[in-house]
């Protein structure tokens, strides 16, 4: 066995050992240096900068648990490409396999919902482009029909305040639509 002092770390080896003795890096300035091209890697095989993040997180999590022999490695970047690899392809399988799952529940599947009409269209366009409160407040009560305090309940706020963001919403709905509001 080969046995020394390299760096910051000792690196033994088996001298018929085909792994490189080199020192050991340290698993913050390997993460700092890789992270970026992992993620692109991840996002090349994903599509999706938020699924991509989460693949190269991780495989750096994986390395990291191992970092005393992935540290060894020649190419320990090549170790994590090929964990974000695999978790890449797993999680395709299963949301294709949740889809066909979905698909098999909903059988005779019903209309969802039904096509807006140019005037719907235009009226859901501006309700997008109200506020994030108005918003929420807006469609949880003109979709879901709920009442003025359990809207205040589920967007986190009194029950006046939700009522003033239903208000202010009209408000600006009439504004944008060019409709007169009433007293």
């Amino acid at each position: 066995m080969v046995s020394g002092r390299l760096g910051k770390a000792w690196v033994e080896a088996e001298v018929s050992d085909p792994v490189v003795v080199r020192p050991v890096e340290s698993f913050e300035a390997f993460y700092r240096r890789e992270f970026r091209r992992m993620v692109a890697i991840a996002y090349a095989m994903s599509g999706s900068r938020l699924a991509a993040e989460d693949l190269a997180q991780e495989a750096f999590i994986a390395a990291h648990r191992s970092w005393d022999r992935i540290g060894r490695y020649e190419r320990p970047d090549a170790w994590v490409r090929k964990v974000i690899s695999n978790k890449s392809v797993s999680a395709y399988r299963r949301r294709a396999s949740e889809a066909r799952a979905l698909l098999r529940i909903a059988g005779q599947r019903q209309e969802i919902i039904r096509p807006m009409d140019v005037e719907d269209a235009e009226f859901w366009d501006a309700v997008r482009s109200l506020p994030g409160k108005q918003r929420q407040a807006v469609v949880l009560h003109y979709v879901e029909d709920l009442p003025v305090a359990e809207i205040a309940e589920i967007i986190g706020c009194a029950v006046n305040t939700a009522k003033v963001h239903l208000f202010k919403a009209r408000k600006n709905l009439a504004a944008r639509l060019g409709l007169e509001v009433g007293s």
